[in-house]
């Protein structure tokens, strides 16, 4: 699933090249997403201006002339394409092409989402914040919001409370299991039984880690792209996550995964205590 890193890529990418531009006209050729896309979509965003695009979490958020907010999550296989002339859609099946927005240089944002895990949701731009899928969500990793102090007290009693999006915002399997890693902590302790420079200790590899991860792009590992049909780059830096049975490229050991709270988790016994 594409994680913080994936869709900041994409939303810097987007907000110099489709930020500005009017949405001539719309096309939903499959509504029937993670939640069914409303009949009058295509008709509620013809017509209106890209004003401003941020993120949230994993979620892109695309402010619409008129006071409309469009969110858009990419679920498991999604990604969201700006295709003019000279786009290259090599690893994009275009049967999936489930929404179409042309804009007014002729060319069009396109969400692609094979599985269709995926989010595409209209609400008016004063009540995002109450949206159901941004209202209980954690700090974001890179503010001041997220600090050692923060993230002890809301540790308590949980076990990896850096992938519970109620704890801190856009961090999932990938990066959890690399900012673990370079914490030194194995992703099977409860956070309540970290000491406080453990605690410190993820909280500082957190932020190098996703800007390394921003500025690669992303990780691709099948399905994701950016806005520009490219796959991330950062897969290959990643330490552990998906390494299983590899060499620890620290200490040479083997990678080992393990399942934590149904989500798989990757870490090197030798290096993480």
């Amino acid at each position: 699933m594409p994680e913080l890193p994936e869709v900041e890529s994409l939303r810097r990418i987007l907000a110099h090249s489709a930020v500005g531009r009017t949405i001539v006209r719309a096309r939903v050729a499959e509504p029937r997403l993670r939640r069914t896309m409303t009949h009058d979509f295509a008709a509620r965003v013809a017509g209106r201006r890209i004003a401003r695009l941020r993120r949230r979490g994993k979620y892109l958020i695309a402010e619409l002339s008129g006071g409309t907010a469009m969110i858009v999550h990419l679920g498991m296989s999604g990604s969201l394409t700006h295709r003019g002339a000279d786009f290259g859609s090599a690893g994009l099946d275009r049967r999936h092409d489930h929404v179409e927005f042309e804009l007014d240089d002729r060319s069009r944002l396109i969400y692609n989402d094979p599985r269709r895990f995926g989010l595409i949701r209209l609400v008016p731009a004063g009540d995002l914040e109450s949206a159901a899928e941004l209202k209980a969500m954690g700090p974001e990793p890179l503010s001041s919001g997220f600090s050692a102090d923060y993230l002890a007290r809301a540790a308590r009693g949980r076990r990896v409370a850096i992938m519970d999006q109620r704890i801190v915002a856009g961090i999932g399997n990938i990066y959890a299991s690399e900012i673990l890693f370079r914490a030194g902590v194995r992703p099977t302790r409860r956070a309540s039984r970290l000491t406080r420079r453990e605690i410190g200790r993820v909280v500082e590899a957190t932020a190098p880690i996703l800007r390394a991860a921003i500025n690669g792009r992303g990780t691709t590992f099948r399905s994701y792209r950016d806005s520009r049909g490219r796959p991330g780059r950062f897969a290959a830096r990643l330490m552990v996550y998906g390494r299983e049975g590899e060499p620890c490229l620290v200490c040479r050991g083997a990678i080992r995964n393990v399942v934590v709270g149904q989500r798989a988790s990757f870490f090197c016994p030798r290096c993480q205590r």
